[in-house]
């Protein structure tokens, strides 16, 4: 144990840190573990634990706990290994929108072309 006040209160401080830093690997590391089990059961919330898994990475990271590079590798890791792919709701959604687009285009297309149509007529 240190003699000088300021050493002393380094030993504490460092003390407290480790148990956060603890606190904050340990977070991740458990969100990790119910990520794989449930990809190894091909769970259809595997995807989900793995976004909660991610963020749990990056808060680490961004903690200082993990480097930047270190937290990047596991989360590329851990995508790798997605055994059953999310469906994209994004993806449909954005397709329908689409659909409607061309609709519309196709719509206008023929209303303009059928008032040109009526107005060389008179």
């Amino acid at each position: 144990m240190p003699n000088i006040k300021s050493a002393m209160k380094r030993v504490k401080v460092a003390e407290k840190k480790t148990l956060q830093n603890s606190m904050i690997k340990s977070e991740y590391k458990t969100a990790i573990k119910k990520y794989e089990t449930a990809n190894a059961n091909k769970d259809a919330n595997a995807s989900e634990l793995l976004s909660k898994a991610k963020k749990k990475i990056d808060h680490a990271s961004t903690k200082g706990v993990i480097s930047k590079n270190a937290a990047s590798r596991k989360k590329s890791r851990l995508e790798k290994k997605l055994a059953v792919k999310p469906v994209a709701k994004k993806a449909t959604a954005k397709k329908e929108t689409e659909k409607k687009e061309t609709a519309k285009a196709t719509k206008t297309t023929a209303s303009k072309s059928a008032t040109k149509t009526a107005k060389k007529s008179e």
